[in-house]
């Protein structure tokens, strides 16, 4: 596992964004098709039990993508995507949540999401 710059990371989630949308239009198509699954039946639109296989092993593939680069899918829905870091010797983590413009947050490694400040830069 790598450390990133703020800089660095802030490259990777551009590079990332068209594997992240596509992460979040499978993610509502396997949704779906489990839901139609679940009560025996099949999407109009969309399928049946095939599809969701076939869904779910796509949404495999984008995820181990993602998990490549070194940075770190902690969360599905929605996406939050960390970036390890460090800032003056603390081990800290680069965090992006789906549906922010960009990566403008961080939190210590040891206290996780619920310890986010604002990247000193990003104010």
């Amino acid at each position: 596992m790598g450390i990133f710059t703020v800089e660095e990371a802030r490259a990777e989630l551009e590079r990332l964004q068209p594997v992240l949308r596509e992460i979040v239009a499978v993610r509502a198509d396997a949704a779906e098709l489990a839901g139609a699954v679940a009560h025996g039946g099949r999407s109009l639109k969309l399928g049946g039990l095939p599809e969701l296989k076939a869904a779910q092993a796509k949404l495999d593939d984008l995820m181990t993508r993602v998990q490549e680069t070194g940075a770190e899918l902690k969360g599905f829905a929605p996406l939050l995507v960390d970036f390890p870091s460090d800032f003056d010797g603390v081990p800290v983590l680069l965090c992006w949540l789906e549906g922010e413009a960009e990566l403008g947050w961080y939190h210590r490694a040891d206290l996780g999401f619920a310890a986010r400040r604002r990247l000193p830069d990003s104010e």
